[in-house]
């Protein structure tokens, strides 16, 4: 009963509790306040914490989305460990700046897709080339976007009998290294999934094998009282919603939103408009945050948005309209690099001047 009590309190109250005694309106007007950002480098460490604690604490944010993946010193998986990761001493001190300025983390590590980058294979199928969803696809063999193998990124096969083993190992160590109940499994961008030359899954219905996979994640961290976010674009179906194949689904997995657990949080990315999916999501019963990146402009739009869906939507349904979680996708080094020195950005298209733009926002409305 207890785990299920956790489980089932939002990431707006894991916030509250984090945060200081006196009531801050801007948590009522948006609760959720986040970035979305790489893990920094072991060089830039002391950067990365800085900027945690004179400018993203100053400016109210409240959720560190950190994509970890291999760049941690992994115990359980030391093969997955990417060269030069973070220890756990260094991880520590993320938690503690953290914990200093009332900011939840949630890490992330790319579960299903995302497996591989170009011609780079990442280190689980590099390590345990067993669980390739698309053997018979050779990432050195990557030329560009579109290609005859439709390889973007490589995926894992859902059904492999012995995938789940060795990524719930990671998660439950990573989890315990940043001392968080909060997991962000990415899943955004799978484009291989069912694949027909797979002997596991070819041939089986896309949505259902994209659902079982979001679900047995999820339940696995409920045993422990732990929570789920995924990116939202394999649930909207891009060819109704006209949005396509890079922020919705165009091959079927967007019939998984009405077979996944409904405590998923839900992170509904998009870049160059201000799509209004969230509304769908929340209408389908999920807590769901706005992501921009480095389009200004369409970061107001969503963030006014997400304010005025929040005041004009009838209590039972406003609340799960959570907040903004801004994206950064240059790397943390390359961003603070950029954010630190404004002579080398174009202000019209910057991760950095979106971060800032959103930073006095939330200024103002506090």
């Amino acid at each position: 009963m207890k785990k299920f009590i956790l489980l089932s309190l939002s990431i707006f109250v894991l916030l509250q509790a984090k945060a200081q005694e006196k009531t801050n309106e801007l948590d009522t007007i948006l609760p959720i306040r986040g970035l979305a950002i790489a893990a920094p480098d072991v060089a830039h460490l002391d950067l990365f914490l800085k900027f945690i604690e004179e400018e993203l604490a100053p400016a109210h944010f409240n959720l560190l989305i950190l994509r970890v993946d291999w760049n941690y010193a992994y115990e359980s998986h030391p093969e997955l460990s990417d060269s030069n990761p973070l220890t756990r001493a260094e991880v520590k001190k993320i938690v503690a700046v953290c914990k200093q300025n009332g900011i939840q983390i949630a890490p992330q590590v790319n579960l299903l897709g995302h497996q591989s980058w170009a011609k780079t294979t990442h280190a689980l199928l590099r390590s345990y080339p067993e669980f390739d969803e698309t053997p018979h696809v050779k990432t050195e063999d990557y030329t560009d976007w579109p290609n005859p193998d439709g390889l973007y990124c490589k995926s894992y096969c859902p059904l492999h009998p012995g995938v789940h083993k060795v990524v719930f190992e990671v998660i439950d160590e990573l989890l315990d290294a940043f001392e968080t109940p909060i997991l962000h499994a990415g899943m955004d961008e799978v484009f291989y999934i069912g694949d027909d030359k797979c002997p596991r899954c070819g041939g089986l219905d896309k949505a259902e094998l994209f659902a079982g996979e979001v679900t047995k994640i999820r339940n696995h961290l409920a045993q422990n009282g732990r929570r789920l976010m995924i990116w939202g674009d394999r649930l909207i179906d891009g060819k109704t919603t006209g949005i396509g194949e890079w922020e919705a689904s165009m091959n079927n997995t967007h019939r998984a939103i009405d077979m996944i657990p409904k405590d998923v949080f839900i992170c509904d990315w998009h870049y160059e408009r201000a799509e209004p999916t969230a509304a769908l999501f929340a209408m389908k019963g999920f807590d769901v945050a706005s992501c921009p990146w480095k389009n200004t402009k369409v970061a107001q739009q969503q963030l006014a948005d997400m304010i005025g869906w929040r005041e004009n939507a009838n209590p039972g349904f406003a609340h799960r309209f959570q907040g903004i979680i801004a994206t950064v996708w240059s790397g943390a080094d390359n961003f603070l690099q950029s954010y630190y020195n404004p002579e080398t950005y174009r202000e019209e298209t910057s991760e950095a001047v979106t971060i800032k733009t959103l930073m006095e926002e939330y200024k103002r409305l506090d």
